[in-house]
């Protein structure tokens, strides 16, 4: 027997729930598609638009939910240390994570320099992590899943590596890094080398960052895309009454397998992005 229904657009539905908006989205509770609430500023003929999308409003609760998880656990700890006792619950959890991002991301990959680096680099952690797993949830978003944010923090890493770079080896040292001196060559010939290798070293420091920015994208993006497309086999065969059943249960049962897998892949991609920061970090203080 074959039950007609209305046709579910797909496409649509995936770049409904990955896509930016100026709205949020919480049916059946209430649906909230607020514009442009603050005005545009106009520079130079340049228009930039002020109001927070759906994906800076998301970024804003994984920064809170940043500092509550610091504060409580931090709270806790105190709490226990007072009482002479060992950390336990939440916040042994909570300081076992830290200091294993201080210990063997951080100072492991920076040198003894990493202790200075290790506050940003346990920020940047805790960060792109609540921020992958906000996607998880239902009616969340996942700000890494828009390529402008990955891009952002890219930005910020390219900045922390550079930055750091010239304050430990110094401005000469800093510009050996972009043309380096040729070994057993000198004079002329090796001016030559180095104002030659001196275009492949800025497109080796610009392409670092825009790996970290489109490998967090392209991981985050596509786990989505692999859960909404199953989700979406239940509404494209499910005018078939027959088949009803065994198409949602077979398609839960492959979201819910996935699902499982992109909580380890939001672990796993906020690891690769802060380790490749702290290695790239370490590369160039260690430069000399």
């Amino acid at each position: 027997m074959i039950q007609h229904q209305e046709e579910v657009d797909i496409g649509e539905l995936l770049m409904h729930h990955t896509a930016d908006a100026y709205a949020l989205d919480f049916s059946p509770l209430f649906h909230w598609e607020y514009g442009k609430f603050i005005p545009d500023i106009h520079v130079a003929g340049i228009t930039i638009n002020m109001t927070p999308s759906k994906h800076a409003i998301y970024m804003v609760f994984a920064a809170l939910l940043v500092f509550l998880t610091m504060w409580i656990a931090g709270r806790r700890l105190e709490r226990q240390r007072a009482g002479e006792k060992a950390p336990r619950g939440f916040a042994n959890a909570v300081e076992s994570l830290v200091l294993w991002v201080r210990n063997d991301v951080a100072i492991a990959n920076i040198g003894h320099e990493g202790k200075q680096y290790a506050p940003y680099i346990m920020a940047l952690f805790f960060f792109l992590l609540y921020c992958n797993l906000l996607g998880l949830l239902p009616w969340g978003a996942s700000p890494t899943g828009n390529v402008a944010v990955t891009g952002a923090m890219a930005i910020l890493s390219l900045f922390l590596i550079e930055m750091s770079g010239i304050v430990k080896l110094g401005f000469r040292g800093y510009m050996k890094t972009i043309f380096p001196p040729a070994p057993g060559m000198s004079g002329a010939g090796a001016l030559a080398i180095s104002v030659a290798m001196a275009p492949i070293e800025i497109i080796g420091k610009l392409v670092k960052p825009f790996a970290l920015c489109v490998r967090l994208f392209g991981n985050m993006t596509a786990g989505h895309f692999v859960i909404l497309a199953l989700f979406g086999m239940i509404f494209l065969f499910g005018h078939l009454t027959l088949w009803n059943w065994a198409i949602g249960i077979g398609s839960a049962t492959l979201v819910l397998g996935v699902m499982l897998l992109e909580i380890i892949v939001a672990f796993v991609q906020a690891y690769v992005f802060t380790l490749i920061t702290a290695v790239l970090v370490g590369v160039i203080l260690h430069e000399h």
